[in-house]
């Protein structure tokens, strides 16, 4: 199953640099990595990003992640993949600008699955 993280510009830039991140200032506040599932991203980006530019859409797979993985209710009760580790840059599978489209939604990529 593939899960999907948002970054900002400086963050991707960071776990591009040091080959992991702590995460968001949000990540390393609740002590976790929040991860969206295809169906929950685009929400989370509306709720969250809303108006952000550079932002980077990181796509990994859940296997690859191992049992750092655990899944908790947020939003209206959905279970969201959350990761208990810093995120690692080795077992990325992509990662693809999220531009911001005409209206300020960002454009997430055709093939999102």
């Amino acid at each position: 199953m593939l899960i999907y993280k948002i970054l900002r510009a400086d963050e991707w830039a960071a776990l591009q640099a040091q080959g992991e991140t702590a995460g968001a200032p949000i990540d390393v506040a609740d002590g976790y990595i929040h991860f969206s599932t295809a169906e929950q991203v685009r929400e989370t980006a509306a709720k969250h990003f809303a108006g952000a530019e550079g932002l980077q859409l990181l796509c990994y797979e859940v296997e690859s992640l191992g049992d750092k993985i655990t899944w908790e209710p947020s939003r209206g009760g959905a279970l969201f993949p959350h990761l208990y580790s810093a995120l690692p840059l080795a077992g990325l599978l992509w990662s693809r600008p999220l531009p911001l489209g005409e209206g300020g939604a960002h454009v997430f990529p055709d093939d999102l699955a």
